[in-house]
């Protein structure tokens, strides 16, 4: 067991405080964009829920009391004037506190009851404990005393009213409670260790994940360690419809496994983690439906399919068969190659208008790039970026059917690969660009994002001439913190425009990796060395200003901080000076 160590610091304001495999964190984020002045107890089961509010308490004004709030990997605590507040993870589903001379106001986030919304709160007789129960995530939050004194406020109130306890010292000058997440019962709360080594545990547990993960970190690759506590804090244990122990986006509100976010999260924990890895990467599968779609996201309670993703898995998993440090399995092997096969074919079919060659995006939600501006003429399109996903898919089914002794296969998979290329280049390059195809008008045209620029994920597959249009092209969208979505004297930019300006950690990846394969390697190690500087200056935010750096929308996106992971290995390993 590794000597506990703090680990590094974090503000809250930007990300949660949490522990792997939990489904609720401690955060001011109390809903999209919504910050809070206290910090609550915000579940993510049956979508992001902020249950009970934990305020630091003034008994002379009944108001809060003024403190400041510090974390670590193992320990949150608010300090004031009049003393201190601890927190700690025990599991995943309860949470210890302890105070010091600083007394804790625990209420209900919800101020009104009604029959079907709100928080009811209780003391349950058989447990000597005190009981918030939410209708919003299903679950009761139990409060158990073990030391201090309580004063209760709005037992089995109804309706409008203040819920909750408040927690203060004993003649010994402390207090300490219990809060625990749970179904609908569970024996008595029983304390089996004291605060410090609960402490100490939940340090260990996170030094022994970044050792896993990120052996290789030095003071060149300074955010390693925050960005494996992203991960690692925003893991959550298999319930509801995630089957498996599942990385989410966030544990603020982007609080969902999206059908190509997690390639990312699978990549970075590979070699250290290999269960975790390939458990993010089955996780979508698990709900492939009939025709082999992939669902847009899968979360607690709810499995989009209205949309669906990008095929990048074929690219993906041809990467994390090489990152895995021991071979894949054959059973695993074949159960991933049927699955990849029907995701394929649903593109091939479903996605294929009569007699085309390629593949349509029925909206820029398909490509993962949202609003990116080459969808704003139409948006049923035959993009480039497809045709690239696919045929790199194509390749890697290939490679399966060779490694599972289907020699047939091989060849039909890498005859489709070869004519969709084909097709990309003879219908979307026009010499000096691909352009973009309405699925029904046939009108083409180009636009000023990076998204047009994606075929260069072929890398080696690319005709040399073409991917150096490309690198041209993309050094162009190099601003100083990284690739710009959007160019930045194009009349669509916007600073924060989404996938119209901003930069993303998927794309980074993507265009970096494809670029190096295609021999272009100062390049992708300039686009390495400024995203790692954004990162370790900025955080592992959804997006980041492309001008300023300035993270944007969700300060705690787990991709951005396996990109920053999967490049500070590689810059680890080639031992570079860049950065």
């Amino acid at each position: 067991m590794t000597v506990a160590r703090s680990g590094p610091a974090f503000s809250v304001h930007d990300i949660p405080f949490s522990t792997h495999g939990s489904w609720f964190g401690i955060s001011p984020v109390v809903a999209e964009k919504t910050y809070a002045d206290d910090l609550h107890l915000v579940s993510h089961q049956n979508g992001m829920h902020a249950v009970l509010r934990l305020m630091p308490y003034d008994p002379a004004t009944g108001r809060r009391a003024e403190t400041g709030v510090s974390a670590t990997p193992g320990l949150l605590s608010w300090t004031g004037a009049s003393g201190q507040i601890d927190l700690a993870y025990e599991s995943p589903d309860t949470v210890r506190l302890r105070g010091a001379g600083l007394p804790l106001r625990i209420s209900a986030a919800a101020g009104t009851l009604t029959p079907f919304s709100g928080t009811y709160f209780y003391r349950d007789p058989a447990a000597d404990a005190y009981v918030f129960t939410s209708y919003e995530t299903g679950r009761r939050y139990r409060v158990t005393v073990l030391a201090g004194t309580v004063d209760v406020f709005g037992d089995q109130a109804l309706g409008s009213a203040e819920r909750g306890l408040i927690l203060a010292a004993d003649a010994d000058g402390r207090w300490e409670t219990a809060v625990e997440e749970m179904d609908t019962a569970r024996p008595p709360y029983v304390s089996t260790a004291v605060f410090d080594k609960v402490v100490e545990a939940a340090r260990n547990s996170f030094a022994d994940f970044v050792d896993s993960v990120a052996p290789w970190r030095s003071p060149s690759t300074p955010a390693a360690e925050l960005a494996a506590y992203v991960l690692w804090s925003a893991t959550v244990r298999p319930a509801g419809l995630v089957t498996r122990p599942g990385v989410l986006m966030s544990k603020h509100w982007m609080d969902k496994v999206w059908s190509w976010d997690h390639c990312f999260n699978a990549l970075a924990l590979a070699p250290g983690c290999p269960e975790l890895a390939r458990d993010q990467f089955q996780l979508p599968f698990d709900h492939q439906d009939a025709t082999g779609a992939l669902p847009d996201s899968v979360t607690h309670s709810e499995v989009l399919r209205n949309f669906v993703k990008p095929p990048i898995h074929g690219w993906a998993f041809g990467h994390l068969r090489r990152r895995l440090p021991t071979p894949v399995d054959r059973a695993e092997l074949a159960a991933t190659y049927e699955r990849l096969a029907r995701w394929t074919e649903f593109w091939l079919t479903a996605r294929r208008a009569p007699g085309a060659e390629l593949p349509h995006y029925q909206h820029g939600n398909d490509s993962g790039w949202d609003n990116a501006t080459a969808f704003d003429p139409e948006r049923v399109v035959v993009t480039a970026d497809l045709a690239a996903f696919l045929t790199l898919q194509l390749h890697e089914l290939a490679e399966l059917a060779a490694h599972l002794d289907r020699p047939d296969d091989a060849q039909r998979w890498t005859r489709t690969a070869e004519s969709t290329q084909a097709a990309m280049l003879d219908q979307l390059w026009t010499g000096d660009r691909f352009v973009t195809r309405g699925a029904d008008s046939g009108e083409t045209w180009g636009s000023s994002g990076l998204l047009d620029l994606m075929p260069i994920v072929l890398g080696e597959h690319l005709p040399d001439g073409i991917s150096a249009v490309l690198a041209d092209r993309i050094e162009a969208h190099l601003t100083p913190y990284g690739l710009a979505t959007e160019l930045p004297s194009s009349p669509h930019y916007l600073d924060d425009g989404y996938w119209r300006g901003p930069i993303w950690a998927p794309a980074t990846i993507l265009v970096e990796d494809g670029l190096r394969r295609a021999g272009h390697e100062q390049l992708a190690d300039e686009i390495s060395a400024r995203f790692r500087a954004l990162c370790e200056t900025h955080g592992f935010a959804e997006n980041f200003d492309a001008l300023t750096g300035t993270g944007l929308r969700d300060r705690a996106y787990t991709w951005t901080a396996a990109a920053y992971l999967l490049l500070g290995e590689a810059h680890a390993e080639r031992g570079d000076q860049l950065g």
